[in-house]
């Protein structure tokens, strides 16, 4: 399943944190490593090994088409192999990132996109990519149809559900607190229809903390929600609730996508007063924690981080 945001990996010392969207996997940082070297014969056999584990082939997309010169490559590869379905799906990812760098044109990515879908019909990665292209550039009603067309080929898309709570989330920017906001009726809804047991079952508490972002940065609501009653509310406690409890019943915690919901998690429990669950959270997580959920200009996140994580743990919060 999908890791969507980069997690924090300690690199020389306890205070220097870079990020690595990744989180992990070392086939794709050695694919990665290659392509940037023009050896996309070694993307070629990661996609080729990835198959149809449909969340796992959305992520290492993803992350490949961020990089620099992903699109000058995909295009050798595709001149080399016009009917390769994987390069077709490699130049889509990386024209999404162009067009929303301003490198491109937004039609231009979408044609890739299209045309990548085409190829593959069953894989909701192309539609994934315009997803995260409607959330840049596009409209609401195109940012639901390419949701629609993901879920419809992968109902869990874990990927795809978070990134359309992100796109609901920046939606109607309000003076406060809504809670009757739609992001929180679609969360809801997703966790239900996912059943027991997914990783979805967090997406209310997701919802929460990415409502209070867009808040946040709109000056509705103070950076900090520590003590805010928004974050006592029954909303909140429900919300932490419900996903702390998946989280006890999920196992696998090798799974390269368990980090991002226990950060949620820990964030959601601290902020919400459980200090000795977010410390038994913290502690689960370790290195792999990933960016602080409410992350807004004049406030560091890797600082936020290491004060909220030191605070659980009873360090203090130096």
């Amino acid at each position: 399943m999908t890791p969507p945001p980069p997690p924090f990996r300690f690199t020389r010392g306890k205070d220097d944190v870079a990020f690595d969207p990744a989180l992990g996997d070392g086939e794709l940082v050695a694919a990665r490593a290659a392509l940037t070297q023009g050896r996309w014969t070694e993307v070629r056999a990661l996609l080729a090994r990835t198959g149809t584990d449909w969340d796992l082939r959305g992520h290492r997309l993803v992350v490949l088409g961020e990089g620099k010169s992903t699109a000058a490559w995909a295009r050798e590869w595709q001149l080399a192999e016009p009917e390769s379905p994987d390069a077709a799906a490699l130049a889509a990812s990386a024209a999404v990132f162009r067009a929303a760098a301003g490198k491109q044109s937004p039609e231009t990515a979408r044609d890739a996109c299209m045309r990548a879908a085409r190829m593959t019909p069953a894989d909701p990665t192309p539609w994934l990519n315009l997803l995260i292209l409607a959330r840049r550039t596009g409209t609401d009603d195109e940012q639901v149809r390419a949701f629609d067309q993901v879920r419809g080929r992968h109902r869990g898309h874990h990927h795809g559900h978070h990134l359309m709570t992100q796109c609901l989330a920046e939606r109607q920017k309000t003076d406060g607190d809504d809670p009757f906001h739609e992001v929180y009726e679609f969360a809801e809804w997703a966790a239900g229809e996912a059943g027991a047991g997914s990783p979805l079952a967090a997406l209310p508490l997701v919802a929460l903390i990415e409502r209070f972002r867009v808040l946040a940065e709109s000056g509705a609501l103070p950076p900090n929600p520590t003590g805010l009653p928004y974050w006592t509310s029954s909303r909140a406690r429900t919300s932490v609730r419900a996903a702390f409890v998946w989280w006890l019943d999920w196992h696998g915690g090798h799974h390269p996508r368990l980090p991002l919901d226990l950060n949620y998690l820990a964030f959601g429990k601290f902020h919400s007063g459980d200090t000795v669950e977010a410390a038994a959270l913290f502690n689960r997580i370790g290195s792999q924690a990933t960016r602080v959920p409410w992350t807004y200009p004049d406030r560091d996140p890797m600082k936020a981080f290491r004060t909220a994580r030191n605070y659980a743990l009873g360090f203090g919060s130096s």
